[in-house]
């Protein structure tokens, strides 16, 4: 499970650093800090599911999709809560390079779920 999502995790890592950049050359700090929260956000949130589907033993069907759901609520929910955490609490977030990276970052970690074990 590890193998496949390794590549992909570094590629959310690069995109994070990427994206805050451009956002600190357009918003300055405060753009650089929220975009690199935002896909810390992803990235954790990616992580969590990882970890959640990595440790079951599936045998069958119907346990794949019960463990792959129960991850991907846990991850939707600790992503919306890690958000709103954000906002909560950082005065000065720029919600676009906040949201922006955060959702960069979640549309690469479905790469994995599409990609073969050749990944």
């Amino acid at each position: 499970m590890w193998r496949k999502f390794r590549p992909v995790i570094g590629l959310q890592v690069l995109a994070t650093i990427t994206i805050a950049s451009i956002a600190a050359w357009i918003a300055g700090l405060h753009g650089a800090i929220s975009a690199a929260l935002g896909g810390m956000i992803g990235i954790i949130a990616g992580l969590v599911f990882v970890l959640l589907t990595a440790r079951n033993k599936v045998r069958s069907a119907g346990e794949v999709l019960l463990v792959a759901f129960k991850a991907e609520t846990a991850k939707l929910f600790l992503a919306i809560f890690l958000l709103w955490l954000v906002l909560a609490l950082y005065q000065g977030v720029v919600v676009v390079g906040l949201i922006g990276s955060f959702v960069v970052s979640i549309l690469i970690f479905s790469i994995a779920l599409f990609a073969g074990d050749k990944m």
